[in-house]
């Protein structure tokens, strides 16, 4: 386990499209997330055509520098290989991941994501070109399998620790599934059984006591939160405390405001205040879910386009 005792310290943040760009990742640290992963890379368009949203997709932040995992996606083992090559050598990676869980029909008609589950054998060729490329330790995510009732995880995860791979975060549904139903935590600690590489759960923590039980029923060394974690970066600190058998408490609505726009501002600076401003929308959905006239907000919010419109909108909203 040696390099993995984050694991013990709380909730990894896993990739999320959309979502886990440098200003929230920042969040999540400061809340106590101690490894954040990226939003998915193309490791072919990464090589091919180098632009200012690649460099948003890289940007990291001095302070998290060391506690990020970047995640590249892609079919072909030679430009996944030099992709790793190049994008590790800065040092500011503490691993790299391959991704093999995305199910998003654009991935998987490439042949990407979710997709090379269906040839495990080629699949593990991928690490092994990845692994050796690599200047930091290379892991995977992954899902059950690529239909329903497909336990290709098993073959597939002995295969990519055979290849090189450091760790496994096995998504506890399979493709057919996307993000509906129940994920079979049952498949975690069989696949924990099955290889001798950290195996990281992921798929249906909403709280921090569904952190606790995955980790009682899997034996899994860690867990990492997805979903759950728009608009509510306080869930790392609480499965954080839950860990270390500490009470959990829930923030307050003026710390929500406050840690709200201190993400919009980020945002602001990291790819200007349009497209921040539009892009703060899905996430202000996520940090008023549950709240009284959270869905009139979402009505309001869809109007605003400027800074000063949305902090004016939500402080209204949660100091009244």
């Amino acid at each position: 386990m040696s390099g993995f005792d984050f694991l013990k310290q709380g909730a990894m943040l896993a990739p999320m499209a959309g979502v886990t760009d440098m200003p929230f990742r920042v969040l999540c640290h400061e809340m106590g997330c101690p490894m954040a992963t990226s939003e998915m890379l193309s490791a072919k368009g990464y090589l091919l055509s180098r632009n200012r949203a690649t460099a948003e997709l890289l940007a990291v932040s001095p302070e998290e520098e060391g506690a990020v995992v970047l995640q590249i996606f892609g079919h072909e083992a030679e430009f996944m290989a030099r992709a790793a090559e190049e994008l590790t050598r800065t040092g500011r990676y503490a691993f790299l991941d391959i991704n093999m869980g995305c199910p998003v029909p654009k991935i998987v008609g490439n042949g990407e994501g979710s997709a090379l589950m269906r040839d495990p054998v080629y699949a593990s060729e991928i690490v092994r070109a990845v692994v050796r490329a690599s200047h930091v330790p290379v892991t995977v995510k992954m899902r059950l399998g690529f239909e329903a009732g497909s336990e290709a995880y098993l073959l597939l995860g002995q295969l990519v620790e055979e290849s090189g791979a450091a760790m496994i975060t096995l998504h506890a549904r399979t493709r057919s599934q996307f993000y509906e139903g129940h994920a079979d935590w049952s498949a975690i600690g069989k696949l924990k059984a099955r290889v001798n590489i950290p195996v990281v759960g992921n798929g249906d923590i909403t709280c921090a006591q569904d952190a606790l039980r995955m980790v009682e029923q899997t034996g899994c060394d860690g867990v990492a939160v997805g979903r759950a974690a728009q608009g509510n970066p306080w869930i790392f600190e609480q499965i954080r405390d839950a860990f270390a058998g500490r009470s959990v408490r829930e923030p307050e609505p003026e710390e929500k405001l406050r840690v709200l726009m201190r993400h919009a501002r980020a945002l602001a600076e990291l790819k200007g205040e349009e497209i921040a401003v539009k892009e703060m929308r899905r996430h202000v959905v996520c940090y008023v879910k549950g709240m009284r006239d959270a869905a009139r907000l979402r009505t309001q919010v869809n109007q605003v386009i400027a800074l000063e419109q949305l902090e004016s909108l939500m402080t209204s909203f949660f100091l009244r």
